[in-house]
């Protein structure tokens, strides 16, 4: 009799693979804001403690860490305006969705991709695209 496990391992991957809770939202819009918070203050060491580990073995130090969202997140460095929206279910974690609106009014929608890291949420990182003229 010759039984399959890959019944078992999917059945065992969705019973871990949970997803993030109602109460998640909130302590994953406040490291969001904490980063943001330590962008606006060029604290980039704060904002190095913010990101997961793959992010800040990319980056290596906070300073390679600050030139990189300077001169590539612009609206996320110094933003007009900050809004929040739905927490998602990605394929690999939460996926909060932000809204940034630049002091010229250009608008922008970013995912950022979350993993929890010793009991605390860090940011493992975050897709940009320019928002359509209805959001924000």
């Amino acid at each position: 009799m010759k039984i399959s496990l890959r019944p078992i391992a999917l059945a065992l991957a969705l019973a871990l693979a949970q997803p993030a809770a109602a109460g998640d939202a909130e302590d994953i819009q406040a490291v969001i804001g904490a980063q943001i918070r330590a962008f606006q203050a060029d604290d980039w060491a704060q904002a190095f403690t913010f990101a997961s580990p793959m992010i800040q073995n990319m980056f290596r130090t906070p300073d390679g860490f600050g030139r990189m969202v300077r001169g590539g997140y612009p609206m996320v460095w110094r933003p007009a305006r900050v809004e929040a929206g739905a927490l998602e279910e990605g394929p690999a974690g939460p996926v909060q969705i932000m809204y940034f609106e630049t002091a010229d009014g250009a608008r922008y929608v970013a995912a950022y991709e979350m993993l929890m890291v010793d009991g605390a949420w860090r940011i493992n990182g975050v897709h940009i695209r320019k928002a359509p003229d209805a959001t924000v």
